[in-house]
C-alpha cells in the first residue's frame, strides 16, 4: 500500500506537502491538490486513521453498540439497519464500527471507546426511559444521534409515530366491529413500547372500548411470545378470547397465526390480526397466509436519514435541528375483518 512518502517521491514533493493537499490545507495551490488527489487514487493510497484523527479532528469513524441484554444478537431487523446504516455511511465516506458488548454495566462499552476517542460519535437504538446511554454522550460532548426517542428528547433523533401506528391499527378493528382486542407488545422498558401502549389506550377509550389488564402482554419481539401469549388469550384462560390482536412486530404475528391454526381458529373470520412490520426480508408480511395487515414503516428507511444526522452534526449542525418523525403506513390486507358475532359484546 502507498504511502505518503512514495506519493511525495512520485510528484517530486515532501511527505509534508503530499498530507496538507490531501487533507485540504488552504496554503496549498488547488493545482497541486488535484493532482496529489489523482496520484493518491492511482496509487491505491489509504490514509492512518489514526493520523488522520491528528491531522483533521475526525475519523471518518462512527460506532454502534449492541446492547448486552438485547434479543437483537438473532434479530433480523438489527441486521438489516446494521447493513443499511453501514452502506448509507459509506456513500458519506464514512464507516460504521460495530461492537458486540458483553459487558454488565450498559456505559462500560461507550467509556472505553470515548477514552480511546478512535470514533466521531455514535448511533444509538432502542432508547429506554432514562437512558444513561444519552446523558453519558450528552455531559462528554460527544455527537450521536438516535434511532427513537425518549420523551422531551433535546437530542437528534430519527423515529417513526409509534403512539399514531398503534392507534391506527386500533381504530381500524373497532371501525370493524371488534370490541374484543387483545395487545402483544414488545418490552416494558423500551420507549417505542411505551409511545405505543399510549395510542392504543388513547383509541381505545376513544372508541369506548374496556381493556382489561390480562388483554396487554409485553414481551421481546419473538414468535415464541406471540406464540404463548396467543395461545394464553385464545385458550380463554384469561377470561374471554379476544376477536382480535394487535403485534408489535411480524415475528410476533408468526406466533399468532401459530396459535390460532393449532387451536382451530380460523384467521380472519374468528380472529383478526394486524402487526406493525419493519420490512425484514426474511419476515415479509405479504408471504403470511392470509397475507397480513400492517402498520409499515421499513427499517430501511431509517437508515439514510439516521447516516444523514450524524454526518450533519459532525458538521457544526445543532441537535434540535435534526429530529425527524414519520407516519407508518397502515396497509390492509387480508388478516382482517369484520368481528365474530361472539365479539360484538366487550369484556
Amino acid at each position: 500500500m502507498a504511502t505518503l512518502k512514495d506519493i511525495g517521491n512520485a510528484l517530486n514533493l515532501s511527505p509534508a506537502t503530499v498530507s496538507r493537499a490531501l487533507n485540504g490545507f488552504p496554503e496549498v495551490s488547488e493545482k497541486t491538490r488535484v493532482l496529489v488527489a489523482e496520484t493518491a487514487k492511482k496509487m491505491n493510497y489509504r490514509p492512518n486513521q489514526i493520523a488522520k484523527k491528528l491531522v483533521s479532528g475526525r475519523s471518518g469513524m462512527v460506532g454502534m453498540i449492541l446492547k448486552p441484554e438485547s434479543t437483537q444478537a438473532t434479530d433480523a431487523a438489527f441486521y438489516e439497519i446494521m447493513f443499511g446504516l453501514s452502506d448509507q455511511l459509506a456513500r458519506r465516506d464514512m464507516d460504521l464500527v460495530f461492537h458486540a458488548s458483553m459487558a454488565d454495566e450498559i456505559l462500560m462499552p461507550y467509556k472505553r471507546l470515548v477514552e480511546k476517542n478512535t470514533l466521531d460519535g455514535f448511533i444509538l437504538n432502542a432508547p429506554e426511559k432514562d437512558d444513561p446511554r444519552i446523558a453519558y454522550l450528552q455531559e462528554q460532548g460527544i455527537p450521536f444521534v438516535v434511532h427513537g426517542r425518549t420523551e422531551n428528547a433535546d437530542y437528534a433523533y430519527f423515529d417513526i409515530d409509534n403512539r399514531n401506528l398503534a392507534s391506527d391499527a386500533l381504530n381500524l378493528l373497532a371501525n370493524l366491529g371488534h370490541q374484543r382486542v387483545a395487545f402483544l407488545n414488545g418490552p416494558r422498558s423500551f420507549t417505542f413500547s411505551a409511545s405505543r401502549l399510549a395510542g392504543f389506550k388513547a383509541a381505545a377509550s376513544h372508541k369506548g372500548l374496556v381493556i382489561p389488564e390480562f388483554a396487554v402482554h409485553h414481551g421481546v419481539l419473538t414468535e415464541d411470545y406471540g406464540y404463548s401469549a396467543a395461545l394464553s388469550l385464545l385458550s380463554g384462560h384469561e377470561g374471554l378470547p379476544p376477536t382480535a390482536i394487535i403485534c408489535a412486530s411480524t415475528l410476533i404475528a408468526a406466533g399468532v397465526y401459530r396459535a390460532a391454526n393449532d387451536l382451530n381458529i380460523p384467521i380472519p373470520s374468528k380472529l383478526s390480526v394486524i402487526a406493525h412490520d419493519d420490512a425484514v426480508p426474511q419476515m415479509r408480511a405479504v408471504n403470511f397466509s392470509p397475507a397480513l395487515t400492517v402498520t409499515r414503516a421499513p427499517f430501511r428507511d431509517a437508515c439514510a436519514p439516521l447516516a444523514k444526522a450524524i454526518c450533519d452534526l459532525l458538521d457544526g449542525a445543532q441537535p434540535k435541528d435534526l429530529q425527524t418523525i414519520e407516519r407508518a403506513e397502515l396497509i390492509i390486507r387480508d388478516s382482517t375483518g369484520p368481528a365474530p358475532a361472539s365479539g360484538e359484546t366487550s369484556w
